[in-house]
């Protein structure tokens, strides 16, 4: 029979209370033996070591309240009663009950990630037992959030659902009401600027214009603490040192839907800077620290260049290994002479060593092939500068669509650090060509897989099987970037296309190719490469049309009076090419500046001799501070012809190697491969009809007014000039993680196509009217332009490419293209 029985149902605090109550009826004695009662999921191995009374000790009131709390403290019991049986001590629990889900409903302010991650945080997670006692603290810790936004009459509740097995559904409802709505900001005190400059600097708004889709009146409490740092800074910046905000009040109206947001300021008056100081630990290198310092005396005091100057010296430092510099600034101010001294106080630190430099998130790629990019090395000093490149070369290979690095601590040191870069992959393989639809050319589609980082090796490998309804082509191309440690890379490729003009919207020919080429090159720093290779190619090009920019070519190498005749080319080419690039990164960069400069020929000796050389250049300037509006310009220049001669003719550009522009790789709003000279053709009835030699007459009888022209379609030039200017803004309504694999731009292009070879004045003997439809072809002033905007999107399936496009300048005989959509473009 049970004795003494005492029961112990409380709290910590609790326990001690309730043994003092029973101290007069309580008896000690030794204990004989302890059963635990009412164990489910808790072992009881656990639950005796939560136990501080063992069989043999002695039992007063001080240790039965000891025992009580402590098996509280387990964070295992709900609730702990203990009895006396004779000298057995007899504990019988009720464990806490263990969630078996979380779930929530009417939250649309915070999304169910963020709030699993907060409760996760204070251990409220599936699997875990309930601790009923922190969830009128989470309830509150919600609700104080709702009320930071500006939602007054939000509600949060917590309730438990009960199941079998001691088992509970923990479920939050929210009722989140509407936000309350700035009514008016004041600011009192200012006199230097107005209220209206002030107050439009801050990122809270108590006035929306109806065309501002985007802005709202909503009170942040966060916002509110940001904008006041804003005035602060803006202040300091124009030389009042002695600024403040004396207080900020936010008065809620009667209906708890609006706010008036008071802010007293006290602006002080203007100093200058009377002279800089550099103390402490210069380490021998004053004269270059005080050279390149930005402040001078007699300067107006600008807080954000004492700012930036504390953060160039630490960078400074760092590139020596001194990665934990303190570089603070002690201003001495004077009120009678309104001046401020600036002493700042240099502390290197101690030289710190890299230890290890780890890489995370590279699912596919390989460490080697991210170690050959880092130019900090494990066992050097850090360098600062260093670990910055690093990560500018693994932004450009491409294959990631974000780096970090974090410079970790080694314990036990103060020397040491580990160097962590944490990466996420992107799609690295894409369609050359796919998919497209144009509002003039239709629906095309092809097919072809480029891969630049094959199997994680970084290689770049190719396998393209592409047809269309105007081509078919093969190609098989593999390169290796890092053919040697130095960087020399070597690659080739085995080619074989079929391609009919007359399909693309070109005039009719047709062409038969294939060949193979080597190429190879290194780098000359960290931003230049020269490229170069060679390779044999073979062309057959058959039913050309009749038109007089291929006669020129086809009088030249044809072997019959037949235009139709097929001809047969076989050429050896020599391939070199200058590559710079200073960008950020390698896809959808926000700073930086690339150039290309590549030229081709065939070899002396080849069935035809002719070059072509190319420059592209884009330059990205960004606006922002984080990159989120970029100003771009880019351009392309191109130019061909031939060299040597042939029979006694000047050998010329092969008219399937022209220039073509338009398209959403160039001109966008016309229609692709559009913009340029057209073909024309001579007729005298039914007969075609040629230039004579002397240029004089037709050289068909006839009549030479009865000479018609009859333009076709493109035929492209030897010479092509392209630019453009994008302004790059945020992408609306779109989640911050995919800033970086998708972009918007408003854009204007302008460029145009024209021949410098072919001799449109020969046929000047034609007649005025029908000689104007040519005078136009051959100036390069004809230009074209076009405004649209872009949206690109890096997709699983490649580069995808949505534009708007109209044009601004164009010519009656332009095909203009408005809407355009492709995917495996390159960009």
């Amino acid at each position: 029979m049970r004795l003494n029985k005492l029961f112990a149902s409380m709290l910590f605090v609790g326990a001690s209370f309730s043994g003092n109550a029973l101290a007069e009826t309580f008896q000690p004695f030794k204990v004989a033996d302890i059963q635990v009662e009412g164990l489910q999921r808790v072992a009881l191995g656990a639950a005796l070591l939560s136990l501080p009374v063992k069989v043999g000790d002695t039992v007063d009131q001080l240790k039965l309240q000891q025992a009580i709390k402590s098996l509280y403290a387990s964070s295992n019991f709900e609730n702990v009663e203990v009895s006396r049986d004779g000298d057995v001590l007899v504990v019988t629990v009720k464990e806490r009950p263990t969630i078996s889900a979380v779930t929530f409903e009417g939250n649309k302010d915070i999304k169910d990630e963020q709030l699993q991650e907060s409760l996760d945080g204070s251990g409220v997670k599936v699997g875990e037992s309930l601790d009923r006692t922190m969830l009128t603290g989470i309830e509150k810790g919600l609700q104080d959030f709702y009320y930071g936004v500006g939602k007054y009459g939000a509600k949060v509740e917590a309730q438990i659902i009960n199941l079998p097995r001691n088992r509970v559904e923990l479920k939050f409802k929210f009722t989140e009401g509407l936000a309350a709505e700035i009514r008016q900001i004041n600011i009192i005190g200012n006199t230097q600027f107005s209220d209206a400059e002030l107050i439009g600097m801050l990122e809270l708004k108590d006035y929306v214009a109806w065309w501002d889709l985007f802005g709202e009146r909503r009170y942040q409490k966060q916002k509110l603490q940001a904008d006041l740092e804003t005035i602060k800074t803006y202040y300091h910046n124009q030389g009042y040192i002695r600024f403040d905000v004396t207080s900020t009040q936010v008065a809620m109206t009667p209906d708890r839907k609006g706010l008036y947001i008071t802010i007293n300021v006290n602006e002080g008056e203007k100093y200058k800077v009377k002279e800089v100081n550099l103390t402490g630990d210069l380490m021998g290198r004053e004269p270059l620290m005080r050279a390149i310092l930005p402040i001078k005396d007699g300067d107006m005091y600008n807080g954000s260049d004492v700012t930036f100057t504390e953060e160039m010296y630490s960078k400074y430092l760092g590139r020596f290994g001194y990665a934990y510099p303190e570089v603070k600034t002690y201003p001495e101010i004077d009120d009678e002479t309104k001046e401020v001294t600036l002493n700042i106080n240099i502390k290197p630190g101690k030289r710190v060593y890299v230890r290890s430099i780890n890489f995370s998130g590279n699912q596919v790629t390989k460490d080697e092939v991210l170690r050959r990019e880092l130019r900090q090395m494990e066992g050097a000093w850090l360098n600062s500068a260093q670990v910055e490149l690093s990560k500018s070369n693994l932004n450009r290979l491409g294959y990631f669509e974000t780096v970090d690095t974090e410079t970790i601590q080694v314990p036990g040191t103060d020397d040491l650090v580990d160097v962590a870069f944490k990466v996420k992959e992107q799609p690295s393989g894409s369609f050359n060509a796919g998919v497209g639809y144009g509002t003039e050319s239709g629906v095309s589609l092809q097919l072809g897989v480029q891969q630049s980082n094959f199997l994680g090796t970084g290689n770049q490998a190719g396998i393209n099987l592409n047809t269309n309804k105007y081509s078919k082509s093969a190609n098989l191309s593999y390169t290796d970037p890092y053919w040697t440690k130095d960087h020399v890379s070597l690659g080739g490729s085995v080619f074989w296309s079929e391609f009919d003009a007359n399909q693309a919207n070109l005039e009719r020919y047709k062409r038969n190719s294939y060949g193979v080429s080597l190429t190879s090159g290194f780098n000359l720093n960290e931003y230049n490469r020269i490229n170069g290779g060679i390779g044999y190619r073979h062309d057959g090009i058959s039913e050309t049309s009749a038109y007089e920019q291929a006669l020129r070519f086809y009088n030249i190498y044809r072997e019959s009076d037949d235009p139709n005749a097929s001809l047969d080319f076989n050429n050896f080419e020599l391939n070199l090419g200058w590559y710079r690039s200073t960008l950020n990164r390698g896809t959808f960069p926000t700073d930086g500046s690339s150039q290309r400069l590549s030229g081709k020929m065939t070899v002396p000796g080849s069935d035809l001799q002719y070059f072509k050389t190319d420059f592209d250049t884009n330059f990205y300037f960004p606006l922002t501070r984080n990159h989120s509006f970029v100003f771009l310009t880019r351009a392309h220049l191109g130019y061909g012809n031939g060299y040597g001669k042939f029979n006694d003719n000047d050998q010329i550009l092969p008219f399937w190697e022209n220039y073509y522009s338009g398209g959403s790789s160039s001109l966008r709003g016309f229609k692709s491969n559009s913009v340029g000279p057209r073909s024309f053709y001579l007729y005298r009835g039914s007969e075609p009809c040629g230039p004579d030699v002397a240029g004089e007459s037709c050289s068909l009888p006839g009549e030479p007014n009865s000479i018609q022209v009859s333009s076709g379609r493109s035929v492209g030039a030897n010479a092509v000039a392209t630019a453009s200017m994008e302004l790059i803004v945020p992408v609306p309504f779109l989640d911050e993680a995919y800033t970086n694999s998708v972009r918007t731009s408003l854009f204007v292009d302008a460029g145009n196509v024209w021949d410098t070879e072919f001799d449109y004045n020969s046929y000047r003997y034609l007649p005025a009217d029908e000689f104007a439809k040519l005078s136009d072809y051959s100036d390069p002033a004809r230009i074209r332009a076009s405004w649209g905007m872009s949206v690109q999107w890096l997709s699983p399936m490649g580069p995808m490419i949505f534009s708007l496009a109209w044009p601004i300048k164009e010519y009656e005989d332009d095909e203009t293209e408005i809407f355009s959509f492709n995917i495996g473009k390159t960009f």
